[in-house]
């Protein structure tokens, strides 16, 4: 996993406080923890990295009233909310669920990238990408129709391992991701026609309308709540006979959930539904996870639609 994010208070004395306030946590010291980041608090009352610690201690300590005054104060010391106190406030039960703050998302695969697919790979067993080409190429057997597409969009690139499945088959890639050292490392692997940093709703709205044969999402999904605009804007950048395929992290109840591990997940209900308002046509959703998690296949969906 990436590196923790941390925002200097600008205050020595407060960032060492936080700095052995760390230590004791991951000791698993929580009550001396708390109290060291309550005084670098004091000390710097705008210290988001403390509050945000310190929120996910009184979390663990049971105590969501402290956890959430704590995430609530990380939020207004950090308005772009870099450490994703939103999600925290979000599972908590203190705010609505909506889509993840693109400063958190920025930021987490920034961090990431330098071990991304060693970490995606290797520890995960992450098969994204391998998922989607199989289930490609079935839907397009399926229909007598080849699996060759001249320009195709990447939307959550990261370092290009989608690309790198589908390359035999895609005669231009275009790839869109939020996190800029993501987009060096797709550069890096001479997949891409095309890259640009923005987030996948931006950058599917910069494209004109029947501009593509196929757009792919691997374990991109996850960090959106809401599919419907993702999907219509797919839709509308989409050829005729053009395909969608992407995966989704996936769940026994209704709708649409955040996970403990900050990923969200939707139920195969809710994924039929927003696939058939986009007006799209469904070829095949499928039960397959593309990763693991504590060395257990996550539950997921594998998704093809076409444009008719």
């Amino acid at each position: 996993m990436p590196a923790r994010l941390f925002l200097s208070s600008g205050d020595l004395m407060a960032d060492r406080r936080y700095d052995f306030a760390r230590d004791l946590q991951l000791k698993g010291d929580l009550a001396a923890a708390a109290d060291l980041l309550e005084q670098a608090t004091e000390l710097a009352p705008g210290f988001a990295s403390a509050w945000f610690t310190l929120g996910e201690i009184r979390e663990q300590l049971g105590e969501p009233e402290a956890a959430i005054a704590a995430f609530r104060k990380a939020q207004a010391a950090d308005p772009e909310d870099r450490h994703g106190a939103s999600l925290h406030l979000m599972r908590l039960g203190a705010e609505k669920l909506s889509n993840m703050p693109q400063a958190y998302v920025r930021a987490l695969f920034d961090q990431y990238a330098p071990k991304f697919e060693a970490a995606l790979v290797d520890d995960l067993g992450y098969r994204g990408p391998a998922l989607l080409f199989k289930a490609v190429l079935a839907s397009r057997a399926a229909v007598r129709k080849p699996a060759f597409f001249k320009r195709a969009i990447d939307l959550g690139c990261g370092t290009g391992l989608a690309a790198g499945a589908f390359a035999r088959e895609v005669d231009h890639f275009i790839g869109i991701d939020l996190s800029p050292r993501m987009i060096e490392k797709a550069r890096a692997t001479g997949l891409y026609a095309q890259l640009e940093v923005a987030d996948m709703l931006q950058g599917l709205r910069g494209k004109p309308d029947a501009s593509a044969n196929l757009v792919l999402a691997a374990d991109a999904m996850v960090y959106v709540a809401d599919l419907a605009p993702v999907l219509a804007e797919a839709k509308r950048v989409l050829m005729s006979g053009g395909v969608l395929a992407f995966t989704v992290e996936t769940h026994d109840g209704q709708g649409v959930m955040l996970g403990e591990g900050l990923r969200y997940a939707h139920c195969a209900d809710y994924v039929r539904a927003s696939v058939e308002a986009a007006g799209l046509n469904l070829s095949q959703l499928e039960v397959r996870s593309a990763r693991n998690e504590d060395n257990a296949p996550v539950p997921g969906l594998v998704i093809v639609a076409a444009k008719a």
